[in-house]
């Protein structure tokens, strides 16, 4: 379509037609300046106002929302491996040193999580790094609360039987608590050996006392050897309790029990002498907890009264319905 123009020598309106190119031109023109407009808007109004274009806009807020969430789920993981930090040290440092159990270790308790490739599917994302870390942390604790919950399901089992290892620890002295009829020649540990002179581990608890005083056993269990060493422990019996423990009763004058024989605490088991390797009269006595040899002085209440100590046995004598040194008629004498 054209304009119209005015012919100064008809003084008419005449219709000028305009030409493609003119008209492209034209067109190309309007388009460029429409873009420089927008061009410069949006520079005016990023770079100079400092404003966010809409999308732009969006995404960051976003981005915003996942970090506060991400934030919001570490603070808890850290919370989360807090209690179970708090969970295994009560776990280890009480409940299972209450029923003799081992420790469960480290290595255990913080395996790591198979295959290389586990989180291979985040490579690639934005913040990928960070996405690895709380999904490992994620992983890391579900194998601790799984391990933990194992733990606990084995306490609450060794815990049904809490009443038989209490009767089975060797908790009392293994003869009648009277100063006036012992005294405690060597205690555990280093000491001069009588024999040689050299300094020798001393694995148990010696009581100086005449021939004859009744041994006790110190807790419920199983007899689980009678033997005769005559350079060693002369007549021996070695106890064996269960939960890890036994106990040795050594250098006896004579013996009243039999291998595979029951035997309950304040039972009468045999005698002391000085059968074996042996200086002078006395018992020694020990006590094995998980195939080691541990202090007997940690388990026995030597501040038990001798009232307290005949009362314990006169108990024990009206369950079995005779006295405890008649209980078993038969004696091994001494043969050292």
């Amino acid at each position: 379509m054209g304009k119209y123009i005015l012919n100064p020598e008809t003084l008419l309106y005449e219709i000028k037609e305009v030409s493609l190119k003119s008209k492209v031109f034209k067109g190309l023109l309007l388009f460029a300046g429409s873009v420089a407009m927008a061009v410069l808007y949006i520079w005016l109004f990023t770079s100079v106002l400092g404003y966010d274009l809409p999308k732009t806009a969006f995404l960051k807020a976003e981005r915003a929302r996942w970090d506060a969430r991400m934030d919001l789920m570490n603070t808890k993981l850290d919370r989360c491996e807090e209690s179970i930090e708090a969970l295994r040290v009560r776990d280890d440092d009480i409940y299972r040193s209450i029923f003799g159990m081992n420790e469960i270790p480290a290595g255990v308790r913080n395996a790591g999580i198979g295959g290389v490739d586990r989180y291979s599917f985040l490579d690639g994302l934005e913040s990928d790094d960070r996405l690895k870390n709380t999904a490992l942390r994620i992983d890391r604790l579900t194998r601790k609360v799984y391990v933990q919950s194992k733990s606990f399901d084995e306490v609450a089992a060794v815990s049904k039987t809490a009443g038989d290892m209490a009767s089975c620890i060797p908790a009392i002295p293994p003869i009648v608590p009277d100063p006036s009829r012992y005294k405690m020649s060597s205690p555990f540990g280093y000491r001069t050996d009588p024999f040689t002179g050299a300094s020798r581990m001393h694995t148990g608890l010696d009581f100086a006392m005449k021939i004859g005083n009744p041994v006790y056993a110190t807790g419920d269990g199983v007899v689980e050897s009678v033997k005769f060493e005559f350079f060693g422990y002369g007549n021996s019996i070695t106890i064996k309790h269960g939960f890890g423990y036994e106990t040795i009763y050594a250098h006896l004058n004579s013996v009243k029990v039999i291998e595979g024989m029951k035997v309950k605490r304040g039972d009468c088991i045999g005698e002391s002498g000085k059968s074996g390797r042996s200086s002078g009269p006395h018992l020694h006595y020990e006590v094995v907890y998980k195939g080691r040899k541990v202090n007997p002085a940690n388990y026995l209440d030597m501040s038990m009264s001798v009232q307290e100590y005949s009362d314990m046995l006169r108990m024990r004598e009206s369950e079995s319905g005779m006295p405890s040194s008649m209980r078993h008629s038969f004696s091994v004498r001494h043969r050292g």
